[in-house]
């Protein structure tokens, strides 16, 4: 481990990787050939999430060879907003792009974000126009969840989950990542005041292996916009949430026993023998209480990790220009030099590849 860095590098790119080993390669001669265009210092961090098909015996070689590359391994699969998180921590550049490992996502449009970024915006984000995915289990959920997140963030986008993004340093090292909210962070940012643009990029066909995502997904992005709502809107005022919803379920309840005093008293309604009252009562208790122990559990999460510091992932190693680390758990304040922060910038430029 060397003393930290502080001289920062233009860009820092951030690839989370499962099972991409067939795609990297080309991936990764695509990215050179476009950042060749920009008289920037950058770094190359690919993250692989666990994969079972020699993705980072691939990236271990291409970081051997390549200056600008850093292969970073986690211990096993922690899903791919933790690979993201893994990547943020390392990542020393101004401004930092996310792109997938699969290919669908061009490295041709890198260059249309960074001049978003340079008109001064906080966050650029790629907007697939003409997307290649199934209409019904996509992109309808995709449309809803989008129109959710730009009336409770005020960031509006029309595709949020598009990993093609640019953010500003400052933005993604004060954004926390946990579950699967790597798709919201523009949302989890609206608070600190971004400002966001959106750019047509293209959305190719995946040319190996086979989308990592099905029908659950969609499950799982719904319960994550409950989570993101209760972060955005109550988060430091949950008992506006907890009591506005005791009210209304206290006041029906409260409307109900008042009825069925009006029936005892007026008719003189045998109640007890009504199970099916007793049965809605019931499941409108034990739902309230499951959404009650989803959101407490998500704060105690939170909680956790950030009053003890820790993070969502461990790494096995990081390889980067023939040097090999193996730290249990990779602190966030001793970053490995590279060794364009050594040279002087023009000299730093030459070690493009």
């Amino acid at each position: 481990m060397s003393a930290p860095v502080t001289e920062l590098l233009d860009l820092s790119l951030v690839i989370p990787a499962y099972n991409e080993a067939a795609s990297l390669p080309g991936l990764l001669t695509e990215l050179r050939a476009a950042l060749s265009h920009l008289d920037k210092t950058y770094e190359v961090i690919v993250v692989d999430d666990g994969s079972t098909d020699g993705t980072f015996q691939v990236l271990k070689q291409l970081a051997e060879a390549d200056p600008c590359l850093i292969a970073v391994q986690l211990r096993r699969n922690f899903g791919q907003t933790a690979a993201f998180a893994a990547g943020f921590n390392l990542a020393q550049g101004e401004v930092i792009v996310t792109l997938d490992a699969d290919g669908q996502n061009d490295p041709a449009d890198i260059l249309a974000l960074l001049a978003k970024i340079d008109a001064g915006y906080d966050i650029a984000s790629g907007w697939r126009v003409n997307r290649k995915e199934p209409f019904i289990t996509r992109r309808i959920p995709s449309l809803i969840a989008n129109w959710i997140l730009a009336r409770r963030s005020g960031v509006r986008l029309h595709d949020s989950g598009c990993s093609l993004k640019a953010y500003r340093r400052e933005v993604v090292k004060h954004v926390r990542l946990y579950g699967e909210m790597h798709r919201f962070i523009p949302a989890l940012a609206s608070g600190m005041g971004v400002t966001a643009a959106e750019v047509p990029v293209n959305d190719r066909a995946r040319q190996f292996g086979k989308s990592k995502y099905g029908l659950s997904r969609t499950f799982r992005v719904i319960l994550d916009l409950f989570t993101l709502n209760f972060l955005l809107g109550f988060q430091a005022r949950p008992m506006q949430l907890f009591g506005g919803l005791g009210l209304l379920t206290g006041g029906a309840g409260f409307l109900i026993l008042l009825y069925l005093t009006y029936l005892k008293l007026t008719q003189n309604v045998l109640l007890s023998n009504r199970p099916i009252l007793w049965l809605g009562v019931m499941l409108v208790i034990i739902g309230v209480q499951f959404m009650f122990f989803g959101l407490i559990a998500e704060m105690m999460t939170r909680i956790y990790h950030e009053s003890t510091n820790t993070q969502t992932y461990t790494i096995r190693q990081i390889v980067h220009n023939q040097l090999t680390s193996q730290p249990a758990n990779y602190p966030t304040d001793q970053l490995p030099t590279h060794p364009a922060h050594d040279l002087p910038r023009h000299e730093a430029t030459q070690h493009r590849p």
